[in-house]
């Protein structure tokens, strides 16, 4: 079974910085791609960032120049550094897997920006 643990999330001023991390454990092969999504209240759920197992990124236009994403790819963890953070950012942050056998979510962090 395969799961991922999410961390780092948390409150911080607009303009401060947070770095969430999400490690994957199981036997896992074939990962397709790694990123996170994002929910904020009374809205739905949108791709933030997504890294493809070949290296390629993607980016939401919101964060373009704010977030960037990583993988360490020995440890199956993928983080996402997020810098100059709006209140607009708040939201609940979730790791996304995509591999052979379909998604895998994350239980989802908290991040909550203050103005």
């Amino acid at each position: 079974q395969v799961q991922l643990v999410e961390s780092g999330g948390g409150l911080v001023q607009a303009g401060g910085s947070l770095r969430l991390s999400c490690a994957a454990s199981g036997s896992i092969f074939s990962i397709n791609w790694m990123g996170w999504y994002r929910q904020a209240p009374g809205k739905q759920r949108e791709l933030v960032a997504r890294m493809i197992s070949g290296g390629s990124t993607y980016y939401a236009d919101s964060v373009k120049g704010r977030f960037a994403i990583s993988r360490d790819n020995a440890k199956n963890t993928v983080y996402l550094q997020m810098n100059s953070l709006e209140p607009e950012d708040t939201a609940v942050y979730y790791c996304n897997l995509h591999w052979v056998w379909g998604d895998v979510w994350g239980q989802g962090t908290q991040v909550t920006v203050s103005s």
